[in-house]
């Protein structure tokens, strides 16, 4: 009979996840910074590729059976798991990146969507860049909730009421079939965290729980496919999609979101919450 691991870490086990966080958001920040028209999504991914290495880690992309790209690079319909390659971006994309390192042992998981500029299409860049700005402040609405919250199902109940809140007339589509996770030993642990409301409180929060908190947002209609590929997956409607995530660590002093350099502070300000260093 397998055995059961806890979902809550040690002090110990915690302090040991600082470090692959702080290298998946560097790898993320190379990534970042090559995103233009004409750039391929392979050199993206060469370039997280190159962060992930020099630091002494590996792709936790990687380690998924089937898959060896470091990144996943989605491109407008395209909302997740998207296959990076030959494809070139191009004005007004909405372009989701995703990545994960390991070292010694522990995961790192954080993704980030940027739309590049459009003069010739403000319409479409504005709308995009909505989508990305509303994923992005509800990422930050649950792990604020993540800050108090007794039991889990309240960061999903939190993201969902910031989106309602900000989304246009006519809503969003929150993704139901793709969620977060916990993270530790491996990338994708237990428990799930749903991006909307739940009946099941779900587990209880409190110190050594660590979760990938990460929205998946459409313009459209929250139905997917999964492309030929076997991993992208796309709108049903041909909408796009946006998708924001960060590792974050519950411990004894408070909250620390693993994957920004600065523990969450900046995104974490607006909703009145102070990330607390791990000891």
């Amino acid at each position: 009979m397998g055995l059961r691991r806890s979902i809550y870490k040690s002090p110990a086990q915690l302090r040991a996840m600082i470090e692959p966080g702080l290298i998946t958001a560097a790898a993320l920040d190379a990534a970042r910074a090559l995103i233009a028209p004409g750039v391929t999504t392979g050199e993206l991914d060469a370039a997280a590729s190159a962060v992930i290495t020099s630091r002494g880690a590996v792709s936790n992309f990687q380690m998924v059976r089937g898959y060896r790209h470091t990144i996943c690079a989605s491109v407008n319909e395209q909302v997740v798991h998207g296959i990076p390659g030959a494809r070139v971006l191009e004005p007004g994309d909405i372009v989701s990146i995703d990545a994960g390192a390991e070292f010694k042992g522990w995961n790192g998981d954080s993704a980030f969507s940027l739309v590049i500029p459009d003069p010739s299409r403000p319409d479409v860049v504005a709308a995009r860049q909505r989508l990305s700005d509303v994923t992005e402040g509800s990422l930050w609405a649950g792990i604020a909730a993540l800050a108090s919250a007794k039991r889990l199902g309240e960061i999903g109940t939190a993201v969902q009421e910031h989106i309602e809140t900000h989304a246009p007339e006519g809503g969003y589509g929150i993704l139901r079939d793709y969620v977060g996770h916990g993270i530790g030993r491996k990338m994708h642990e237990s428990p799930s965290v749903f991006n909307y409301r739940v009946s099941d409180p779900g587990p209880e929060v409190r110190p050594g729980l660590v979760l990938a908190i990460e929205p998946m947002v459409v313009i459209g209609d929250q139905e997917t496919l999964i492309e030929d590929d076997d991993w992208t997956v796309s709108t049903v409607d041909g909408t796009a999609g946006a998708h924001w995530e960060h590792s974050v660590a519950v411990h004894d002093g408070g909250i620390w979101v693993l994957t920004a350099p600065d523990g969450g502070a900046a995104g974490l300000a607006p909703f009145g919450v102070t990330p607390v260093a791990i000891d």
